[in-house]
Formats: structure tokens, C-alpha cells, sequence
């Protein structure tokens, strides 16, 4: 009896640990920060919870003999740690198609000239793999287009009429309305 004791003992202080350690990790010192970026234009209003890697002299995005951190045609989930999620308390005009109100997790596959963008059902969790495709809401194509700024971190926010993305010497714009 006294063995199980020791080893429930031993198992919850590990699990205690692992808790800690991704507390710490995602809140305490990431080392990719959280932010928000948030639109709110009359009754419209637009917020995307994400997390922001830096570049750190890495290749971020190029063809897979290049070493790059994600490689054309490859998952992302547009950030790091916790899926990217939007929320929209209304339905918008998402990229000239209807996205109905509500929260959706975003994900996309980078391409040298343009990005393919899923809004999935699942918002929560850790995104190390692609979501179920029985959960996808919307897929669209985005043009990238190269700017001469530099990103050292990634970066959504609004400009005008757009979700902006940046990272690197590339920009990605969703028109919404």
C-alpha cells in the first residue's frame, strides 16, 4: 500500500510540474508573447488573440532545401503556441464571402505567392498538427505581396479595411467588410 502511495505521489508531483513548466512557458515568459489585435468600427467588431515569434535570424518562409522554418506548402498555424483565433460578433465580409458570427481558430499553408487561409471550428489548444478537415468553416487564397520592412516579429492588425499579417519581408491582407 505504502508503494502506491509513493508512486501516486510521485506521478502528481510530475504532472505538477509539466503544468508549471507550460503555465510558464505560455504566460509567465513566452517566448512567443500573446497579443490581440482588435478592430471595432460602429457595430463591427473583430478581435484575434495570437501568439508572436520572432524571426531570429531564421529563414522563415522558402523552399524546403533552404532550411526555412516553414516551408512553401507546409501547415502553419499562423503564429505559435495556442491556435490563432478570431472573433467576430457579427457576420462580416471575410475575403467577398459571408463569415457567419462567432469564434474559429486560423490556420494556413504559406506559398511564395500567395497564402491558402483555413477558419476552422476548433479555437482552443495547442496546434502542433493540422486540424480535422471536417471542421473547416472557410478556405481562401491570399496574394502576398513583399514590403522592404523587415518583421522581426509576426504581426496581425488592422489597416483600413484589412486584417494585416507581416513577418519577414512578407504582407498578407483579408479584406473584410
Amino acid at each position: 500500500m505504502k508503494g502506491i502511495k509513493v508512486i501516486i505521489g510521485t506521478a502528481l508531483v510530475i504532472i505538477s510540474l509539466i503544468g508549471l513548466f507550460f503555465l510558464y512557458s505560455l504566460y509567465i515568459n513566452p517566448k512567443s508573447p500573446l497579443d490581440y489585435a482588435e478592430y471595432n468600427e460602429g457595430d463591427k467588431k473583430i478581435s484575434i488573440r495570437y501568439f508572436r515569434p520572432y524571426k531570429n535570424q531564421r529563414l522563415i518562409f522558402g523552399n524546403l532545401d533552404e532550411d526555412p522554418l516553414i516551408p512553401y506548402g507546409s501547415y502553419w498555424r499562423l503564429g505559435a503556441n495556442l491556435t490563432t483565433k478570431i472573433t467576430i460578433n457579427r457576420d462580416l465580409d471575410f475575403a467577398r464571402r459571408v463569415l457567419p458570427r462567432g469564434s474559429y481558430g486560423l490556420y494556413t499553408y504559406p506559398y511564395a505567392e500567395n497564402w491558402v487561409l483555413y477558419l476552422h471550428a476548433k479555437t482552443g489548444g495547442y496546434s502542433f498538427n493540422e486540424p480535422d478537415s471536417e471542421g473547416v468553416v472557410m478556405k481562401i487564397n491570399i496574394p502576398i505581396k513583399p514590403i522592404d520592412t523587415i518583421h522581426e516579429q509576426f504581426t496581425i492588425d488592422f489597416v483600413e479595411s484589412s486584417i494585416r499579417m507581416r513577418w519577414e519581408n512578407i504582407e498578407a491582407l483579408i479584406p473584410i467588410n
